[in-house]
């Protein structure tokens, strides 16, 4: 289940007396739009939301987290990777040729005949 979420300002609005006093109201509203935004002095201090629409939350939050995992898992394996060629003891030397050569290499690039 996708919990369709709204921006603030287009929630639907419920002043706090109207929920202390009418909570079963309220609930009904809750259920049947998903969320419901509380205010007390004209400015939203709180949302409600229903059970369905925060499990929602709760199942987005925890995909995301495991892509993010993921992703840390990979770029992690291509550091060590990486670490692993330049700790090899002819690293060095190959790095001075590099620096030495001052980018010009040894052979001309082939570009193929339609070049």
């Amino acid at each position: 289940m996708t919990a369709r979420l709204f921006p603030l300002d287009a929630l639907p609005r419920q002043k706090s007396t109207q929920v202390k006093n009418k909570w079963g109201d309220v609930v009904r509203q809750v259920r049947d739009r998903g969320s419901l935004a509380i205010t007390s002095h004209s400015s939203v201090e709180l949302v409600m939301l229903s059970a369905g629409v925060y499990q929602s939350l709760l199942d987005t939050i925890e995909k995301l987290q495991a892509r993010e995992r993921a992703e840390l898992d990979a770029l992690a394996e291509q550091f060590k990777a990486r670490l692993e060629t330049l700790q090899q003891p002819q690293a060095h030397d190959r790095l001075a040729r590099l620096l030495a050569s001052k980018g010009k290499a040894k052979k001309a690039p082939i570009a193929g005949k339609t070049f």
